[in-house]
């Protein structure tokens, strides 16, 4: 699945679950459960949320690191997604 199509999707939460599960880090989703409990909202809410929020608010340095990173990544997508949930639920 492109970037774009996901980040669309992410609402969705199955395809969230999915997308966290992928991430292959378990504390990270964890963290992600327990604040969409706390918020009482979705986890695929939660997800979409802390994109949008990477989306319009990461500096230009964040942008640049991540982009950095993405282009050398087999799957970008899926360094992106562990960037944003990383600084929306960090450890």
């Amino acid at each position: 699945m492109l970037l774009g199509e996901l980040i669309a999707r992410l609402k969705d939460d199955t395809v969230a679950g999915e997308a966290l599960v992928s991430l292959g880090n378990l504390a990270l989703a964890a963290r992600l459960v327990a604040l969409a409990a706390e918020r009482n909202v979705p986890v695929g809410q939660l997800v979409a949320q802390a994109v949008g929020q990477f989306v319009n608010g990461a500096s230009d340095e964040e942008w640049l690191s991540l982009v950095g990173h993405m282009s050398g990544a087999a799957d970008p997508g899926r360094v992106f997604l562990h960037r944003v949930l990383m600084n929306a639920a960090p450890a």
